[in-house]
């Protein structure tokens, strides 16, 4: 009997902690709330060091171990998909070579992809439908290298219902008015400029998307003597402000190796936080996630 209750009682915790966990959706809508503290992790092409970099298995690491969000690359193919490959070409993570827009899907799915190391594996480039329903109801997706067919991101996002868990990369210093007057932008979708930090122009850029109220700041920097960056920390994360661990050109030298490599955590890390950022992408989820969870800024 006493084996019997345990049990019981293990199946009802387990069931309250399901209860309890937000749907993507929900979990990128509270990001956007006034009393938000918490950061999200973003695991930059997915956990790329476990699996092939913007694969399925990618995706699936990155659900398993946790993690809020992965980042992905689409580019179009010759017959005008949407594939997920951040380069131009092939080469570097395929067993392949040439540019992606030169093939078709088709001929696009009989190579494999390479892991971290450069070996070759059996994995497949997916195509984003596939990438979004693999994701549907399990993780944040953030889209980029899409600008060139946002059309075409927006269509494979409505078409798979998964508007609502992706935040879509619009471009580079890119005025919310230009970017309306070029594309046709869903009022429900989530959208991410970068800004250059080193622009004097930055802070017009930001202003400009003031009127869309599920926009997404990335400030880039290569130093960290910026009078810019005074702009972005009196911001306050609002609007919402996407920051980069990866490497030093992104954060002005606080990034995710001086953070683990060199075990300079504060410097990095912590650094990067002074600037309230809601989410901080990252070639060190894992690690990034341990970090926020003993800062009392990850759930």
């Amino acid at each position: 009997m006493k084996i019997s209750c345990s049990i019981l009682i293990l199946l009802l915790s387990s069931i309250a902690i399901a209860s309890q966990a937000q749907s993507p959706a929900e979990k990128l809508k509270t990001v956007f709330r006034a009393n938000n503290k918490h950061i999200l992790v973003a695991a930059h092409r997915g956990d790329w060091r476990n699996a092939p970099e913007n694969s399925l298995n990618a995706l699936y690491n990155s659900i398993k171990k946790g993690f809020d969000i992965m980042e992905l690359d689409v580019k179009m193919s010759k017959d005008s998909q949407m594939v997920v490959m951040h380069d131009n070409t092939i080469d570097r993570t395929t067993n392949a070579k040439g540019k992606v827009g030169d093939f078709t899907l088709e001929e696009l799915k009989k190579f494999r992809l390479k892991n971290g190391l450069g070996r070759v594996t059996e994995n497949q480039i997916p195509t984003m439908r596939e990438m979004m329903l693999a994701a549907k109801g399990k993780i944040i997706i953030n889209v980029d290298k899409g600008n060139d067919h946002l059309d075409l991101v927006f269509k494979v996002l409505r078409e798979t219902s998964t508007i609502d868990q992706a935040i879509v990369n619009v471009g580079d210093d890119v005025p919310y008015g230009e970017l309306k007057t070029k594309n046709v932008i869903p009022e429900d979708a989530y959208l991410m400029v970068v800004v250059n930090a080193k622009k004097k122009e930055m802070q017009d850029v930001i202003k400009s998307y003031l009127p869309n109220q599920k926009t997404i700041i990335q400030p880039v920097f290569d130093t960290d003597t910026l009078s810019n960056l005074k702009t972005v920390k009196k911001l306050n994360g609002k609007p919402l402000i996407w920051l980069n661990s990866l490497w030093p050109s992104l954060n002005g030298g606080h990034d995710d190796d001086r953070a683990v490599e060199r075990g300079e955590k504060e410097e990095s890390w912590g650094w990067l936080i002074a600037y309230h950022p809601a989410i901080l992408q990252t070639d060190r989820p894992a690690d990034l996630l341990i970090y926020l969870k003993d800062k009392g800024l990850h759930q």
